[in-house]
């Protein structure tokens, strides 16, 4: 009669050992993922941590547009680390552009959270392998954006249609044009400290994208579509009030701005003329910029505001 395999003891006690070492191993990845999980939810809970103030800017190189004449322009923006609070850095050590600067039309007033494209600066077309440095000081922290004319970093306006409004993808978005902007009268004025000011912004646009508001869920990721027209504080350190009061041009999840769920551009006047007054709390010189956007491409005028004591 054939009998059943018989186990040895050493045999059974291996088996048992090479189980409680697999349960070991178990264990320990286990752990391990445990804590790489802690460790990566953390680190995002400390890369998401968010401030009102006391936060500095950063200078941004958005990239580069070769024009028409054979000459480029360098596209500059900034990230102003606050949720809220405004910045002045006057031009000078702490706010400057080292090629034929320090002045080279950039902001001295800076408004909250990530604004793109804000100014550019024009380079001849020899200019070859050299940079343009925008340095911002703000609390003792120094900043630059180091521009240059690397292919990486070329753009035109679709994909800047792409970065704003998610747009570019249908053949009527890439027929898409800026709007255009003036201001209505000169575009140097004078006035006194608590006297408004009366201006008045003349827009066109193409009606491309056609209007869409910003849906309603998280995250947000792109802007809403169709002209929309703002007036701001580009340069001066005073305050300013608009009335009626203008939506935020920066983005802002949270409320009043293209970038808040549910946010809808308010309706085109027939006449394409924007009014606005203006009231100043200081005296000094002003920068005032108004800025006619689409949803994918926006245009911008300025006006200078010298304002006198009463």
């Amino acid at each position: 009669m054939t009998g059943s395999p018989q186990t040895s003891p050493t045999g059974s006690l291996e088996a048992s050992n090479w189980q409680r070492r697999r349960t070991y191993v178990r264990i320990a990845i286990v752990v391990l993922a445990v804590a790489a999980m802690c460790a990566m939810s953390s680190g995002a809970r400390s890369q998401s941590i968010m401030f009102s103030s006391g936060q500095n800017v950063v200078p941004s190189f958005e990239g580069w547009e070769a024009r028409p004449d054979g000459t480029f322009d360098f596209l500059f923006g900034y990230l102003n680390r606050n949720l809220d609070e405004e910045l002045d850095i006057p031009i000078g050590p702490d706010n400057n552009v080292d090629s034929g600067g320090p002045d080279r039309g950039q902001p001295t007033h800076f408004l909250p959270r990530r604004n793109r494209y804000v100014f550019r600066v024009n380079v001849p077309k020899d200019f070859g392998a050299r940079e343009v440095v925008w340095t911002l000081t703000t609390r003792g922290k120094t900043e630059k954006a180091y521009a240059s004319l690397k292919p990486d970093y070329v753009i035109d306006k679709l994909l800047i249609m792409k970065d704003v409004g998610a747009l570019g993808a249908r053949k009527i978005e890439r027929e898409n044009k800026a709007p255009t902007v003036q201001v209505e009268g000169a575009t140097q004025r004078m006035v006194r400290v608590g006297e408004p000011l009366a201006l008045t912004a003349l827009v066109s646009d193409d009606g491309i994208p056609s209007p869409k508001p910003v849906p309603e869920r998280y995250p947000v990721t792109a802007n809403a579509l169709g002209l929309r027209v703002a007036w701001f504080v580009y340069r001066g350190a005073g305050k300013v009030t608009f009335d009626p009061e203008q939506f935020k041009v920066y983005t802002d999840y949270r409320s009043n701005s293209p970038w808040t769920p549910g946010w809808v551009p308010p309706p085109v006047p027939p006449d394409g003329k924007y009014p606005v007054k203006v009231t100043f709390g200081a005296p000094g010189t002003y920068v005032l910029r108004v800025m006619a956007h689409d949803g994918g491409l926006m245009s911008t005028e300025d006006i200078t505001v010298t304002v006198s004591s009463n």
